[in-house]
Formats: structure tokens, C-alpha cells, sequence
């Protein structure tokens, strides 16, 4: 069996547990640190980085604090493997000398920088409208999606351009101001470095385009987020009964009369 293979039937017993312990949790997550090595193929053909990925946001700090430490050995992994193999193709190039004509427009190689940092300028991404306007926010775009990510340009810049497609036609086909407060929404929620799991989901396809332009901000926030949001309802909620209680119990014992 294939280590993609193999990292592929891990994750499967990942997803799959019901009702899963911390303890089981942590147990699967310890087995990917410490068992295997991984490559950006790998990685890509198991969707391994995904299903950690989305970990760090988990209510328990023993399994967030895991999968992040995971997700850092494996960019540092798949970084010095690209390292590697670029030197290794200098070195192989380096007797011969070729010149090869480099089309116009965006970059179709597969290598991706190393920088801490990527953007839609690091990257040479161009958005491809001729609408300068929406080329501007397939650009912004991109830096939401590109924040963090290992994906190949082409990839991130498919679903940039396919996203701003979809909120094109959602506004009728009009670069509107409703248009451009969606895309201010969408890269805000993008960019948030504690929502890693949405730019993951929409870069390796999980969650389509087509639903992510109809989203909220609140639909588009983290779990942790959603969890915060709803702990903060739950005990206004209270905080009103008890409120109304009191009052209940005020008046009758109020007279009717004098209120008093």
C-alpha cells in the first residue's frame, strides 16, 4: 500500500468516528506526526492537510494544539522536499542551456513559493476579466485563499475567478455597490487567520463557489466563532428570563393601587 494510501485510510478513521473521545482523537492525530512523512502529492491525493487542518479549530486545546503542530512539520516537509528537488533540477540544467519562451498572463507552474506569505502579486496572478474593477477583486480574492496554502496557483486562481463569477451573476452581472461590499465581506472572512478550515474547504473544493457567494458572515464563520456567538445568545437568553422573572415577582407583590 501507497503512503497516500495508507494516510488516506488514517484520515477515513479519523472523519469516521462517532461520537469521538479527545482521547481517540488525539490517539489518530499523534499517529500522522509521528508516522509518517508526507510530500505535497501526498498530501493532495490523500486531502490529509484538510482534514487536520480543520482540527485547530476543535473546542479541545490538546486536539487544536496537535493538529497545528502537525500542519507545521508538514509545510516545513513539503518546503525542503520542493527545496531539494529545485536544486536537484539546477543541477541537472546547469550544463545545458535552455530558453524557453514564457507565455503571457498568469503562471502555470505547479511550484508555489516558499515565502511565509504568498499574494496574487508574489504569485504573478493577473484576474483575466479585462474589467479592471473585477480583476482587482479576483486579485483580492486570491490573497484571502492563498494565505497559508501549499495549493499550486492555478488551482487557488480557479477558484478565485470562479467565485467572483458566481457574485457577478448573483448581482446581474452589474459591478454594483452591493457587488463590491460582497467581495469586501468575502475577503475579510477569507483572510481571518483563525478561519483557516473555509479557505481550506473552498481551495480543495469541499465547499463550491456557488454556495460561498450566497453565504453570511455569519454562515462563513469559524466553529469556534459559531460556538462563541451562540454562548453569547444562550446567556443573554438568560439573562432576559431571569430579568423577566424578577419583574413578574416585582409586581405581585406590587398593590394595585399605589404601586407600591
Amino acid at each position: 500500500m501507497s503512503d497516500a494510501a495508507e494516510l488516506k485510510k488514517l484520515v477515513k478513521q479519523l472523519q469516521g468516528l462517532s461520537n469521538p473521545a479527545v482521547r481517540d482523537i488525539v490517539a489518530l492525530l499523534t499517529r500522522l506526526k509521528t508516522e509518517y512523512e508526507v510530500t505535497e502529492a501526498i498530501l493532495r491525493e490523500s486531502k490529509a492537510g484538510l482534514a487536520v487542518g480543520k482540527l485547530r479549530q476543535h473546542a479541545s486545546k490538546d486536539v487544536a494544539d496537535t493538529a497545528k503542530e502537525i500542519v507545521k512539520k508538514w509545510k516545513t516537509q513539503v518546503e525542503k522536499a520542493k527545496s531539494a528537488n529545485g536544486k536537484v533540477q539546477a543541477s541537472n540544467s546547469k550544463d545545458r542551456k535552455s530558453s524557453v519562451a514564457s507565455p503571457a498572463g498568469t503562471p502555470m507552474s505547479p511550484t508555489v513559493p516558499t515565502s511565509a506569505t504568498r499574494t496574487s502579486k508574489s504569485d504573478g496572478v493577473k484576474g483575466g476579466t479585462g474589467d479592471t474593477t473585477r480583476d482587482k477583486c479576483i486579485e483580492l480574492l486570491y490573497d484571502g485563499l492563498v494565505m497559508d496554502s501549499g495549493a499550486p496557483i492555478e488551482q487557488i486562481l480557479k477558484r478565485a475567478q470562479n467565485l467572483e463569477k458566481a457574485v457577478y451573476l448573483n448581482h446581474n452581472y452589474a459591478v454594483s455597490a452591493d457587488y463590491k461590499s460582497k467581495m469586501r465581506t468575502l475577503f475579510v472572512n477569507l483572510k481571518d487567520k483563525a478561519n483557516p478550515g473555509l479557505r481550506e474547504s473552498v481551495v480543495s473544493g469541499d465547499l463550491p463557489v456557488e454556495k460561498l457567494s450566497a453565504m453570511t458572515s455569519a454562515e462563513m464563520a469559524s466553529e469556534e466563532r459559531k460556538a462563541a456567538d451562540q454562548k453569547i445568545k444562550a446567556e443573554n437568553f438568560h439573562k432576559s428570563l431571569a430579568a423577566s422573572e424578577q419583574q413578574a415577582e416585582t409586581e405581585a407583590f406590587q398593590c394595585g393601587r399605589c404601586k407600591q
